[in-house]
């Protein structure tokens, strides 16, 4: 069974971010694995230990991704794709366009990513590989069982409810964090990652970027503010004074 696993690197969640023209300012900032990734890395890993083939890594980005791939081959994958090129202006669509022709020649008969990055959140690329790729999908999945042609997966929906499908193979998943525990990278897995292969791949390589749909318009840092209200009077007064104003202002009840 061959499972390719999509991850992203991410600013590290303790940075502090700074702006410097409108844009992230990188040149201080340390990085991590996407977590709903590090989750989708850890189901392929499993995955193979049940059922055997081999796990194969997709990274899209400059030369510093290289550390979190050598992370998830430590972790236990087998080698490793390094799609490389400054993907700053990339949108979901540019870069599932740049996954989904970098696995073309992989045939992979699962193919798993996060949910969402961290840092953007836009929670598409998944199934837009998947769209790509021709391949059936499903997102937010907690758990999954593999049989010989298709797998039994767990969604979560809303409200603590969850849903059970299944999904004929090939296929591509989205996972949800929490699915799973993670493992650390042990020694002699860092050891090995060393002679693991990665293959780079140039963005031009597979027909350049894309033109993004989506563009940035402004970012900025959020403004912090404290607003602080006294009701006076009487306790029953300021209750509904106080249940107004979060039914009507906050909108929470």
């Amino acid at each position: 069974m061959k499972i390719a696993v999509c991850i992203k690197q991410v600013p590290a969640r303790d940075s502090v971010l700074r702006l410097d023209g409108g844009r992230l300012q990188d040149s201080d900032l340390s990085y991590e694995i996407n977590e709903p990734d590090a989750y989708a890395l850890e189901e392929g890993l499993q995955l193979k230990e049940k059922h055997g083939g081999e796990v194969v890594v997709v990274c899209a980005g400059p030369e510093r991704v290289g550390s979190t791939i050598r992370e998830a081959l430590a972790k236990g994958a087998d080698r490793a794709i390094h799609i490389e090129g400054d993907l700053d202006a990339a949108d979901p669509l540019g870069t599932a366009t740049l996954i989904a022709k970098a696995l073309e020649a992989e045939k992979p008969d699962l193919v798993l990513t996060g949910l969402q990055s961290d840092d953007l959140g836009y929670g598409q690329t998944g199934v837009i590989v998947a769209e790509l790729m021709g391949l059936p999908h499903a997102t937010i999945i907690m758990s999954v069982e593999v049989s010989a042609s298709h797998m039994k997966i767990k969604r979560e929906l809303e409200n603590g409810f969850f849903q059970y499908v299944e999904v004929a193979l090939p296929a591509l998943l989205t996972m949800q964090s929490g699915s799973n525990k993670l493992r650390y990278a042990t020694l002699m897995g860092i050891k090995k990652a060393k002679t693991k292969e990665v293959r780079k791949v140039d963005v031009a390589a597979l027909g350049g970027l894309p033109e993004a749909a989506v563009t940035t318009v402004r970012m900025f840092l959020p403004e912090r503010s404290k607003q602080s209200q006294i009701f006076e009077g009487d306790p029953r007064q300021a209750a509904a004074k106080l249940i107004e104003k979060l039914r009507f202002e906050a909108r929470v009840l």
